[in-house]
């Protein structure tokens, strides 16, 4: 089932990324106009609690946690933009921002959920990561804001199941992306390798030659365990020969100790042995390990397409390009991805603002395409844009992109997505572990199903 769900969605996402090129199409037979903005008009949000409180004269501070610290970032601009936005209209709602990284807001979250004290706004991934959430009642479902303007219309069809239970709606997603391979053309240049690896004997083989080069081969922060995880996870789409190995697990079909997950640790453990990835790449954060790349010190970085933006407003703009994840041992398809729903926005349900926190979510998303449209971070949206991206102004690099969601065909969730908490952790310092020393692949076959057996 949940493949089938994450076809449906990322038929929807093709369809979308289509838009961007057919809009272009359409654009240049009314160029009088000056579109490179995109035909993004939010819809019109409804402010009624605001208003309310504005009148009344009472001051309301909304905390909105969320996960977009790094400055050089269009997503770090984008949130202080539209709640600059929002306090400006609304002068008796102060937005207090709780900026973390990743890891840091998971931690910080599950603390405040036990004690019931979760932010006004707060981050969640979809589908199992947020389920224990809304399980113990700590979000407040999105349904009536959703249809009050009009808001649920423009996400792209199927995308918010992923955060729904019950059939309530209970987070509003940031983005819809792909993991892609992006690379340094001019490193690859520098290393005498003339174009990107389509086999991953290939990507040892580019490893070694960048390694000898004195340049670091793969990016990687993996002090945020999610981080090699995502990787990983893109070769044992490869060895399983297509998507769906979680679900047959669940579905009691295969087990962690079938070869197709041992065959992916012995690739992962090939590429760390080669020694793709950073040195300490276990106490280097996610963000960190993205800067290794951004500036320009790293060949590659395996990363979903939401990086995309970040790249083209860093040192190595116009250097970059991207491919598809290569075939491993002749196996899968490279136009099958791991597939990224993105991070999302849950409102908590014990809020001494609910109503005052709804409107202004309602806002945010509601103006969020438009603004991500101008700061040129649109490719990967979960809501549909309507844009001529070259008109725009956009990178070569994000129209590549495009171009790869045009070629999407299927694939996986990522592994903290589809198991339970308590599987994934030892998931993720399983795979953690492979960076600090190898391991017998078959003990972490077994070391996987006994965690899955223990916590069904």
């Amino acid at each position: 089932m949940v493949n089938r769900k994450m076809q449906k969605t990322f038929s929807i996402g093709l369809t979308a990324a289509m838009a961007l090129t057919l809009a272009a199409c359409g654009n240049s037979n009314n160029n009088n106009n000056n579109n490179s903005g995109g035909n993004n008009a939010a819809p019109k949000s409804t402010n009624s609690a605001a208003e309310a409180t504005k009148d009344s004269g009472k001051k309301v501070t909304i905390t909105f946690q969320n996960i977009y610290p790094d400055p050089a970032t269009p997503a770090y601009k984008m949130i202080r933009e539209l709640v600059g936005e929002y306090e400006k209209e609304n002068p008796n709602i102060h937005i207090e921002l709780d900026t973390l990284n990743t890891d840091q807001q998971k931690v910080k979250l599950k603390t405040q959920a036990a004690s019931k004290e979760v932010p006004d706004i707060t981050i969640v991934n979809p589908a199992a990561q947020m389920k224990p959430f809304v399980d113990a009642g700590l979000f407040a479902p999105l349904n009536d804001m959703l249809e009050q303007n009009g808001l649920k219309d423009t996400y792209q069809t199927g995308l918010l199941d992923y955060y729904s239970f019950n059939n309530n709606v209970y987070a509003l997603p940031d983005g819809n992306n792909i993991e892609v391979v992006y690379y340094n053309k001019e490193l690859f240049e520098q290393a005498g390798i003339a174009n990107p690896p389509t086999t991953f004997e290939e990507m040892l083989k580019d490893v070694k030659i960048l390694k000898e080069k004195g340049i670091t081969p793969l990016a990687i922060g993996e002090k945020d365990s999610w981080t090699g995880s995502f990787l990983f996870m893109n070769i044992l789409l490869r060895t399983n020969g297509g998507p769906g190995f979680l679900q047959e697990v669940l579905d009691g079909k295969k087990t962690f100790e079938d070869p197709a997950f041992v065959e992916a640790v012995d690739a992962f453990q090939q590429l760390v042995q080669a020694g793709a990835f950073p040195d300490g790449a276990t106490s280097i954060d996610a963000n960190a390990g993205g800067n290794i790349f951004k500036t320009g010190k790293a060949a590659m970085w395996s990363i979903g397409s939401w990086e995309t933006g970040a790249i083209d407003a860093s040192s190595v703009a116009g250097k970059v390009g991207a491919f598809q994840f290569p075939t491993v041992n002749g196996k899968g398809d490279p136009n099958e991805f791991m597939l990224a729903p993105g991070s999302a926005f849950a409102i908590s349900a014990n809020s001494e603002h609910l109503q005052e926190t709804k409107d202004f979510l309602n806002f945010f998303a509601s103006n969020y395409p438009k603004k991500q449209f101008e700061l040129k971070n649109a490719v990967g949206l979960g809501q549909k844009v309507d844009g001529d991206l070259k008109a725009a102004g956009y990178s070569d690099l994000a129209i590549n992109i495009a171009g790869l969601f045009n070629e999407v065909k299927g694939g996986d969730l990522a592994f903290d997505n589809t198991m339970n908490p308590a599987t994934a952790q030892v998931h993720l310092s399983s795979i953690q572990n492979l960076f600090v020393q190898k391991v017998d692949s078959a003990a972490v076959g077994k070391e996987h199903q006994t965690a899955f057996e223990a916590n069904k």
